[in-house]
């Protein structure tokens, strides 16, 4: 008979037919069959057969002498015997109701741990596109985890915007970084119960803009159009700020303080801070190496450029003109007393000029915006600053080739006047000029004498590097860190920024000689012109060397004054 393929059944006899298929019924709990029979009657883990009418399904067993039969049979058929393929052991199947051993707790700890590690490596602890709270702007500045002094949301958001935009035109007037002006804004708004802000700097307007949900948002501007030099101001606006944070000041109570800021005078009158530019340009003048009668002449040319700068800032001529004309007075000034048969260094003279005009605080804030990602407000700054560089190459350059048309033997005026004094002596000399300036920029006094002394651990440091062989380039970079460093530990000290201390002290880092000389090379030994470019590229990189010295010892102090001047360091009060 053949089956569904076509091939003969030589097995059986009968005609197979569905109903003749086994049933396999699957066993009980116990071990037994489905129908109650114990389970020594058949193998136990093994299902029994059964025929159609529910019993076991009989099984008829061949002969031997049958079974070698057929073996001869498939042997003469040309059927090799395959050999035999290892049957893999047969797994005994798991009762019913039962579940896996639980693993050990300590294993359990172990594979957790694993999966967090693992979790935290292929993913961020937030989405990468969720939005920041503008709150998290504070981390690291010296007014973070504001003191919310209200339950709600003011109800009166116009008022506070429009004292935070009073405080950021103050800070921007003082001379303020872009940084630290935004910090003070989220500071004062979130300490007043505004949290939903968006605040924008550029060169010199700050917008504001306050979005509650499901409400009209409010959107406030403020364009600062002058500048003036008050350290005093700015730290006492940072004082301000600092009393916010920590919830000791009211709106009402911030603004009276804010109002007597503005109004209150200088530290220094006019003709104070006018007489400090002159003893700056003196000792600068003889901590470069210049004998005492440069640093009259430096001191009674800087007078006279304080003086007639005052007089053409009250005709409002452009600042770029007022620099241009000082730095053109100072050099003639040195050549006249030069031509007189005055025992001097014109070049020392003009170069302590040259270092008096430099605007090196809008440098360094210029750096400091650049880095803080203010790319706006710090191309605004560069420009202003190199704006004012070139004023005073214009300046030189006039004053230069007037000397030349009366006779002036420009190539002597390199000769050196002075002589190398022992480092008392320099020391003494920088703490006069980094104090003499600190009273041009209106600092309080109780500051005069800390920044002082800043800038004689810069000056040691500075020669330290010297001493070490690292080159001209790199000792003042390397301290700048360090007067950064210690500039903002000393100025949260005493409850100011660290651009207060940090920018007096530095100066005496400037290369102004090379400056002077670069601008000769350019203008006069036109022969030289390619030096001269030289050298005012090398000039202008010791520059942003020291701004960037500066704000990365800034950020290098960070960790050391988390409970200077603020709560910083108040944990529990902080705010999400």
């Amino acid at each position: 008979m053949q089956d569904k393929d076509g091939q003969r059944d030589t097995e059986s006899g009968t005609t197979p037919r569905a109903g003749m298929l086994p049933i396999v019924r699957p066993m009980n709990q116990a071990g037994g069959s489905p129908d109650g029979t114990a389970a020594s009657q058949s193998r136990p883990g093994r299902p029994i057969p059964e025929s159609p009418d529910g019993g076991p399904l009989a099984t008829k067993r061949q002969p031997r002498s049958a079974r070698a039969q057929s073996r001869r049979h498939n042997r003469h058929r040309g059927k090799p015997e395959l050999p035999k393929k290892p049957v893999a052991k047969e797994a005994k199947p798991v009762p019913a109701g039962t579940a896996p051993l639980p693993l050990p707790k300590n294993q359990q700890r172990t594979n957790a741990a694993a999966r967090r590690m693992l979790r935290k490596l292929v993913q961020g602890e937030a989405p990468p596109t969720a939005p920041m709270s503008i709150v998290e702007r504070l981390a690291g500045s010296p007014y973070a985890n504001p003191l919310v002094q209200s339950s709600g949301v003011d109800a009166s958001a116009r008022l506070t915007l429009d004292f935070a935009l009073d405080v950021a035109e103050t800070m921007l007037r003082f001379g303020a970084g872009a940084l630290e002006v935004e910090s003070s804004i989220i500071a004062v708004t979130a300490a007043f119960g505004l949290r939903d802000v968006d605040v924008d700097i550029t060169n010199q307007s700050v917008v504001i803009n306050y979005a509650r949900p499901d409400t009209v948002p409010i959107h406030v501007l403020r364009v600062v159009r002058s500048w003036t030099n008050n350290y005093a101001g700015l730290s006492a606006v940072h004082q301000l700020v600092t009393d916010i944070v920590n919830g000791g000041v009211g709106r009402t109570e911030a603004r009276e303080r804010l109002k007597q800021i503005t109004s209150r005078p200088k530290p220094f009158p006019r003709w104070m801070a006018i007489g400090a530019g002159g003893v700056f340009s003196a000792a600068i003048t003889g901590f470069m190496g210049g004998g005492i009668f440069a640093g009259l002449v430096a001191l009674l040319a800087t007078v006279l450029m304080g003086l007639l700068g005052r007089k053409l800032n009250k005709w409002r001529v452009p600042d770029f003109f007022v620099t241009a004309v000082g730095a053109c007075l100072a050099t003639i000034a040195a050549l006249v007393f030069f031509q007189l048969r005055v025992p001097l260094s014109p070049a020392l003279v003009i170069a302590g000029g040259i270092l008096y005009l430099l605007p090196t605080g809008r440098l360094v804030s210029a750096t400091q915006d650049a880095i803080n990602g203010f790319p706006v407000t710090a191309m605004g700054r560069y420009l202003s600053a190199f704006l004012t560089f070139a004023a005073i190459a214009s300046g030189v350059a006039v004053g230069l080739v007037a000397g030349n048309l009366v006779g002036v033997s420009l190539p002597e005026i390199f000769i050196e006047g002075g002589t190398s004094y022992p480092f008392i002596v320099r020391a003494a000399l920088l703490m006069m000029a980094t104090i003499a300036i600190s009273i041009t920029e209106q600092t309080r006094v109780n500051i005069l004498l800390p920044t002082a002394l800043v800038g004689v651990v810069g000056l040691m440091v500075y020669e330290a590097v010297l001493l070490a062989g690292l080159g001209s380039r790199i000792s003042p970079f390397v301290a700048a860190v360090v007067i950064g460093f210690l500039g903002r530990i000393v100025g949260l000290k005493l409850g100011s920024p660290q651009l207060v201390v940090a920018v007096p002290a530095v100066l005496f880092l400037l290369p102004g000689f090379s400056v002077f000389r670069a601008i000769y090379e350019l203008t006069i030994s036109t022969e030289q012109a390619f030096n001269g470019m030289i050298g005012l590229l090398g000039a202008l990189t010791v520059i942003l060397a020291m701004a960037g010295g500066t704000v990365l010892g800034d950020y290098l102090a960070q960790p050391l004054t988390r409970n200077l001047g603020s709560n910083e360091g108040r944990r529990r009060n902080r705010r999400r």
